[in-house]
Protein backbone atom coordinates (compact mmCIF):
# COMPACT_ATOMS: atom_id res chain seq x y z
CA UNK A 1 0.00 0.00 0.00
CA UNK A 2 0.81 3.51 -0.67
CA UNK A 3 2.23 5.96 2.22
CA UNK A 4 -0.64 7.60 1.80
CA UNK A 5 -4.28 7.77 0.71
CA UNK A 6 -3.82 7.34 -3.27
CA UNK A 7 -7.26 9.32 -4.71
CA UNK A 8 -8.70 10.20 -7.82
CA UNK A 9 -7.48 13.72 -7.63
CA UNK A 10 -3.80 11.91 -7.10
CA UNK A 11 -4.83 9.60 -10.61
CA UNK A 12 -5.49 13.09 -12.70
CA UNK A 13 -2.42 14.53 -11.24
CA UNK A 14 -0.20 11.56 -12.38
CA UNK A 15 2.71 12.99 -14.14
CA UNK A 16 2.51 9.92 -17.14
CA UNK A 17 4.36 10.00 -20.91
CA UNK A 18 4.35 7.48 -23.96
CA UNK A 19 2.86 4.20 -22.96
CA UNK A 20 1.86 5.02 -19.42
CA UNK A 21 -0.52 7.98 -20.36
CA UNK A 22 -4.03 7.85 -19.39
CA UNK A 23 -5.12 11.05 -21.08
CA UNK A 24 -8.18 11.42 -18.45
CA UNK A 25 -10.03 14.52 -17.64
CA UNK A 26 -13.05 14.99 -15.56
CA UNK A 27 -16.28 15.79 -17.23
CA UNK A 28 -18.45 15.99 -13.26
CA UNK A 29 -18.88 14.70 -10.09
CA UNK A 30 -15.68 17.21 -8.84
CA UNK A 31 -16.43 17.11 -5.73
CA UNK A 32 -15.50 13.65 -4.99
CA UNK A 33 -12.36 14.03 -6.42
CA UNK A 34 -11.12 13.39 -3.00
CA UNK A 35 -12.53 10.21 -2.85
CA UNK A 36 -9.94 7.08 -1.84
CA UNK A 37 -9.11 4.67 -4.41
CA UNK A 38 -7.57 1.33 -1.92
CA UNK A 39 -7.15 -1.14 -4.98
CA UNK A 40 -5.04 -1.86 -7.99
CA UNK A 41 -7.66 -3.29 -9.73
CA UNK A 42 -10.56 -2.26 -12.17
CA UNK A 43 -14.09 -3.51 -12.19
CA UNK A 44 -16.80 -3.83 -15.26
CA UNK A 45 -20.01 -2.60 -13.53
CA UNK A 46 -22.23 -4.12 -16.33
CA UNK A 47 -24.08 -6.36 -13.99
CA UNK A 48 -24.60 -3.62 -11.74
CA UNK A 49 -26.23 -1.75 -13.89
CA UNK A 50 -28.80 -4.55 -14.35
CA UNK A 51 -29.17 -4.55 -10.93
CA UNK A 52 -27.42 -7.63 -9.50
CA UNK A 53 -25.02 -5.97 -6.92
CA UNK A 54 -24.10 -9.19 -5.37
CA UNK A 55 -20.21 -9.55 -5.46
CA UNK A 56 -19.95 -6.24 -6.80
CA UNK A 57 -16.46 -5.18 -6.65
CA UNK A 58 -17.58 -1.08 -5.87
CA UNK A 59 -14.02 -0.39 -4.19
CA UNK A 60 -12.06 -0.50 -7.71
CA UNK A 61 -12.02 2.05 -10.10
CA UNK A 62 -15.47 1.27 -12.69
CA UNK A 63 -14.47 0.71 -16.45
CA UNK A 64 -17.19 1.90 -19.06
CA UNK A 65 -16.77 0.35 -22.35
CA UNK A 66 -18.63 0.32 -25.66
CA UNK A 67 -21.00 -2.38 -24.07
CA UNK A 68 -21.90 -1.06 -20.82
CA UNK A 69 -22.07 2.78 -22.50
CA UNK A 70 -24.93 1.65 -25.00
CA UNK A 71 -26.64 -0.55 -21.89
CA UNK A 72 -26.59 3.25 -20.06
CA UNK A 73 -27.85 5.22 -23.47
CA UNK A 74 -30.80 2.06 -23.50
CA UNK A 75 -31.71 2.59 -19.84
CA UNK A 76 -31.78 5.98 -20.03
CA UNK A 77 -33.93 6.42 -23.42
CA UNK A 78 -36.16 3.87 -22.01
CA UNK A 79 -36.60 5.98 -18.69
CA UNK A 80 -35.39 3.06 -16.55
CA UNK A 81 -33.35 4.84 -14.18
CA UNK A 82 -33.49 2.32 -11.15
CA UNK A 83 -30.01 0.68 -12.16
CA UNK A 84 -28.40 3.79 -12.32
CA UNK A 85 -29.59 5.49 -9.34
CA UNK A 86 -28.48 2.55 -7.25
CA UNK A 87 -24.93 1.96 -8.05
CA UNK A 88 -24.16 5.67 -6.82
CA UNK A 89 -25.63 4.31 -3.76
CA UNK A 90 -22.09 2.37 -3.08
CA UNK A 91 -19.18 4.65 -2.33
CA UNK A 92 -17.67 3.73 -5.73
CA UNK A 93 -14.03 5.65 -6.24
CA UNK A 94 -14.75 6.82 -10.03
CA UNK A 95 -16.43 5.86 -13.31
CA UNK A 96 -13.85 6.34 -16.25
CA UNK A 97 -15.75 6.13 -20.03
CA UNK A 98 -13.31 4.89 -22.39
CA UNK A 99 -13.66 5.13 -26.30
CA UNK A 100 -14.39 8.69 -26.42
CA UNK A 101 -17.78 8.01 -25.11
CA UNK A 102 -19.44 10.04 -23.39
CA UNK A 103 -22.59 9.02 -20.78
CA UNK A 104 -25.76 10.18 -20.59
CA UNK A 105 -27.30 13.12 -19.19
CA UNK A 106 -29.11 11.30 -16.67
CA UNK A 107 -26.05 9.73 -15.44
CA UNK A 108 -24.33 12.92 -15.20
CA UNK A 109 -27.06 13.59 -13.23
CA UNK A 110 -27.11 10.98 -10.64
CA UNK A 111 -22.94 11.04 -10.48
CA UNK A 112 -23.29 15.32 -9.71
CA UNK A 113 -26.00 14.21 -6.64
CA UNK A 114 -23.65 11.57 -5.38
CA UNK A 115 -20.20 13.51 -5.94
CA UNK A 116 -19.00 10.69 -7.73
CA UNK A 117 -15.92 11.56 -10.30
CA UNK A 118 -16.56 10.50 -14.14
CA UNK A 119 -13.74 10.95 -15.93
CA UNK A 120 -13.42 10.33 -19.88
CA UNK A 121 -10.54 8.65 -21.94
CA UNK A 122 -10.29 8.26 -25.71
CA UNK A 123 -7.96 5.11 -24.92
CA UNK A 124 -9.87 1.76 -26.01
CA UNK A 125 -10.79 -0.59 -22.97
CA UNK A 126 -8.40 -2.96 -23.70
CA UNK A 127 -5.41 -0.33 -23.61
CA UNK A 128 -6.66 1.68 -20.57
CA UNK A 129 -7.15 -1.52 -18.79
CA UNK A 130 -3.06 -2.79 -19.46
CA UNK A 131 -2.21 1.00 -18.24
CA UNK A 132 -4.03 1.20 -15.61
CA UNK A 133 -3.06 -2.03 -14.19
CA UNK A 134 0.12 -1.30 -14.89
CA UNK A 135 0.09 2.26 -13.22
CA UNK A 136 -1.83 1.32 -10.34
CA UNK A 137 0.35 -1.87 -9.60
CA UNK A 138 3.31 0.15 -9.09
CA UNK A 139 1.68 2.74 -6.96
CA UNK A 140 0.22 0.39 -4.66
CA UNK A 141 3.47 -1.91 -4.98
CA UNK A 142 5.34 -2.71 -2.02
CA UNK A 143 8.39 0.04 -1.21
CA UNK A 144 11.35 0.25 0.79
CA UNK A 145 14.10 3.31 1.13
CA UNK A 146 18.09 1.88 1.29
CA UNK A 147 21.02 4.27 1.68
CA UNK A 148 23.05 3.81 -1.61
CA UNK A 149 23.62 4.57 -5.22
CA UNK A 150 22.13 3.36 -8.07
CA UNK A 151 23.52 3.04 -11.45
CA UNK A 152 22.99 1.48 -14.68
CA UNK A 153 26.13 -0.26 -15.90
CA UNK A 154 25.98 -2.13 -19.28
CA UNK A 155 22.41 -2.50 -18.92
CA UNK A 156 22.73 -4.04 -15.81
CA UNK A 157 20.80 -2.33 -12.36
CA UNK A 158 23.79 -2.31 -9.85
CA UNK A 159 23.16 -1.33 -5.82
CA UNK A 160 25.90 -0.08 -4.35
CA UNK A 161 25.57 -0.18 -0.82
CA UNK A 162 28.05 0.11 2.37
CA UNK A 163 29.03 2.90 5.73
CA UNK A 164 29.42 5.99 4.66
CA UNK A 165 32.63 7.19 3.21
CA UNK A 166 33.42 4.12 1.85
CA UNK A 167 33.19 5.71 -1.66
CA UNK A 168 29.95 4.83 -3.17
CA UNK A 169 29.38 8.31 -4.65
CA UNK A 170 33.09 8.46 -6.24
CA UNK A 171 32.55 5.03 -7.64
CA UNK A 172 29.38 5.91 -9.31
CA UNK A 173 31.03 9.23 -10.41
CA UNK A 174 33.80 6.83 -12.17
CA UNK A 175 31.01 5.02 -14.02
CA UNK A 176 29.18 7.80 -14.86
CA UNK A 177 32.73 9.35 -16.36
CA UNK A 178 32.76 5.55 -18.37
CA UNK A 179 29.98 6.26 -19.82
CA UNK A 180 27.41 4.49 -18.00
CA UNK A 181 24.22 5.98 -15.89
CA UNK A 182 22.74 7.41 -12.50
CA UNK A 183 19.63 6.37 -11.37
CA UNK A 184 19.66 7.52 -7.76
CA UNK A 185 22.30 8.98 -5.32
CA UNK A 186 22.21 8.79 -1.14
CA UNK A 187 18.28 7.42 -0.66
CA UNK A 188 17.16 4.96 -3.44
CA UNK A 189 13.46 3.64 -3.61
CA UNK A 190 12.66 0.16 -4.42
CA UNK A 191 9.26 -0.64 -5.09
CA UNK A 192 8.25 -4.74 -5.77
CA UNK A 193 6.57 -4.92 -9.10
CA UNK A 194 4.44 -8.48 -9.90
CA UNK A 195 5.75 -10.20 -7.10
CA UNK A 196 9.55 -10.61 -8.18
CA UNK A 197 10.86 -7.10 -9.83
CA UNK A 198 12.81 -4.59 -8.19
CA UNK A 199 12.23 -1.45 -9.38
CA UNK A 200 14.81 1.69 -8.38
CA UNK A 201 14.45 5.10 -8.63
CA UNK A 202 15.39 8.29 -7.03
CA UNK A 203 13.38 8.89 -2.99
CA UNK A 204 12.97 12.83 -4.38
CA UNK A 205 12.62 14.28 -7.85
CA UNK A 206 13.17 17.31 -6.78
CA UNK A 207 16.70 16.42 -6.15
CA UNK A 208 16.91 13.98 -8.22
CA UNK A 209 20.00 13.15 -10.60
CA UNK A 210 22.37 15.17 -7.97
CA UNK A 211 25.06 13.37 -6.40
CA UNK A 212 26.89 14.82 -2.96
CA UNK A 213 31.02 14.62 -3.16
CA UNK A 214 32.57 15.39 -0.50
CA UNK A 215 35.33 18.09 -0.61
CA UNK A 216 33.55 19.02 -4.30
CA UNK A 217 29.72 19.59 -3.05
CA UNK A 218 26.42 18.97 -4.89
CA UNK A 219 27.12 18.82 -8.40
CA UNK A 220 24.32 18.23 -11.00
CA UNK A 221 25.13 14.80 -13.18
CA UNK A 222 22.26 16.12 -15.82
CA UNK A 223 24.39 19.15 -16.73
CA UNK A 224 27.73 17.86 -16.13
CA UNK A 225 27.28 14.91 -18.06
CA UNK A 226 24.34 15.46 -20.09
CA UNK A 227 20.76 13.72 -20.43
CA UNK A 228 22.13 10.74 -21.74
CA UNK A 229 24.12 10.51 -18.20
CA UNK A 230 20.86 9.49 -16.00
CA UNK A 231 17.79 7.79 -16.32
CA UNK A 232 14.62 8.04 -14.36
CA UNK A 233 13.98 4.14 -12.88
CA UNK A 234 15.99 0.70 -13.37
CA UNK A 235 15.66 -2.89 -12.44
CA UNK A 236 17.67 -3.87 -9.11
CA UNK A 237 19.60 -6.70 -10.75
CA UNK A 238 22.88 -6.90 -8.42
CA UNK A 239 23.87 -5.20 -4.96
CA UNK A 240 28.02 -4.45 -4.51
CA UNK A 241 28.70 -4.37 -1.09
CA UNK A 242 31.37 -1.81 -0.27
CA UNK A 243 33.62 -2.19 2.63
CA UNK A 244 37.09 -1.44 3.93
CA UNK A 245 39.35 -4.18 3.49
CA UNK A 246 39.86 -6.31 5.99
CA UNK A 247 42.93 -8.30 6.16
CA UNK A 248 41.31 -10.71 8.83
CA UNK A 249 38.84 -11.76 6.94
CA UNK A 250 38.30 -14.50 3.63
CA UNK A 251 36.91 -12.72 0.58
CA UNK A 252 35.66 -15.34 -2.37
CA UNK A 253 38.24 -15.66 -4.68
CA UNK A 254 36.71 -18.27 -7.36
CA UNK A 255 33.29 -16.93 -7.26
CA UNK A 256 31.28 -20.12 -6.72
CA UNK A 257 29.99 -18.72 -3.37
CA UNK A 258 26.66 -16.53 -4.57
CA UNK A 259 25.72 -14.26 -1.69
CA UNK A 260 21.78 -12.53 -2.00
CA UNK A 261 20.68 -9.68 -0.39
CA UNK A 262 16.76 -9.85 0.83
CA UNK A 263 14.78 -7.00 -0.51
CA UNK A 264 11.05 -6.63 -0.08
CA UNK A 265 11.35 -10.84 -0.19
CA UNK A 266 13.47 -11.30 -2.99
CA UNK A 267 16.67 -12.48 -3.13
CA UNK A 268 19.03 -10.20 -4.95
CA UNK A 269 22.60 -11.27 -5.74
CA UNK A 270 25.14 -9.50 -3.72
CA UNK A 271 28.80 -9.13 -3.80
CA UNK A 272 31.07 -8.10 -1.24
CA UNK A 273 33.70 -6.13 -2.34
CA UNK A 274 37.01 -4.74 -0.60
CA UNK A 275 38.09 -1.49 -0.95
CA UNK A 276 41.28 -0.21 -0.46
CA UNK A 277 44.26 2.04 -2.17
CA UNK A 278 45.22 0.35 -5.30
CA UNK A 279 41.72 -1.36 -6.31
CA UNK A 280 39.99 0.23 -9.27
CA UNK A 281 36.71 -0.38 -7.80
CA UNK A 282 34.59 0.89 -11.26
CA UNK A 283 36.55 -1.64 -13.61
CA UNK A 284 35.60 -4.49 -10.80
CA UNK A 285 31.99 -3.34 -10.85
CA UNK A 286 32.27 -3.49 -15.30
CA UNK A 287 33.33 -6.19 -14.57
CA UNK A 288 30.80 -7.75 -12.48
CA UNK A 289 28.16 -6.17 -14.30
CA UNK A 290 29.29 -7.94 -17.65
CA UNK A 291 29.72 -11.21 -15.56
CA UNK A 292 26.03 -11.35 -14.26
CA UNK A 293 25.01 -10.53 -18.01
CA UNK A 294 26.68 -13.61 -18.78
CA UNK A 295 25.15 -15.75 -16.54
CA UNK A 296 21.42 -14.46 -17.14
CA UNK A 297 22.04 -16.13 -20.69
CA UNK A 298 23.02 -19.20 -18.79
CA UNK A 299 27.23 -19.30 -18.54
CA UNK A 300 28.51 -18.98 -15.52
CA UNK A 301 32.94 -18.95 -16.01
CA UNK A 302 33.12 -19.74 -11.68
CA UNK A 303 31.67 -22.68 -12.12
CA UNK A 304 32.74 -23.77 -15.30
CA UNK A 305 36.17 -23.01 -14.04
CA UNK A 306 35.45 -25.35 -11.32
CA UNK A 307 34.26 -28.24 -13.44
CA UNK A 308 37.36 -27.67 -15.78
CA UNK A 309 39.49 -28.29 -12.71
CA UNK A 310 37.64 -31.16 -11.49
CA UNK A 311 38.05 -32.96 -15.01
CA UNK A 312 41.61 -32.27 -14.99
CA UNK A 313 42.36 -34.01 -11.96
CA UNK A 314 40.53 -36.74 -12.76
CA UNK A 315 42.06 -36.93 -16.11
CA UNK A 316 45.65 -36.32 -14.04
CA UNK A 317 45.17 -39.29 -11.45
CA UNK A 318 43.66 -41.95 -14.18
CA UNK A 319 47.05 -41.50 -15.98
CA UNK A 320 49.27 -41.41 -13.04
CA UNK A 321 47.33 -44.69 -11.80
CA UNK A 322 47.58 -45.86 -15.87
CA UNK A 323 51.35 -45.23 -16.04
CA UNK A 324 52.48 -45.93 -12.69
CA UNK A 325 51.10 -49.42 -12.73
CA UNK A 326 53.44 -52.30 -11.98
CA UNK A 327 53.30 -55.11 -13.93
CA UNK A 328 54.29 -58.64 -12.64
CA UNK A 329 55.28 -61.06 -15.14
Amino acid sequence: MTDKSFTVLDLLDLDLKEHDDLDLHCLCGRKGLGRVISSPDINRPGLALTGFYENFAYQRIQLIGRGESAYIKLLSAEGRTFGMENIFSFPVPCFIFSNGETPTGLFVENANKADCPVLLTSLSSSELSARLLRVLSNIFAPKTTVHGVLVDVYGIGILLVGESGVGKSETALELIERGHRLVADDVVEIRCVSGNILMGSGANKVIGHHMEIRGLGIINIAHLFGVGAIRDKKQVQLVCALEEWDSEKLYDRIGTDEKTMDILGVNTPQLEIPVKPGRNIPIIIETAAMNERLKKMGYHSAKEFNQNILRWLESEAARTVYFGREYVL
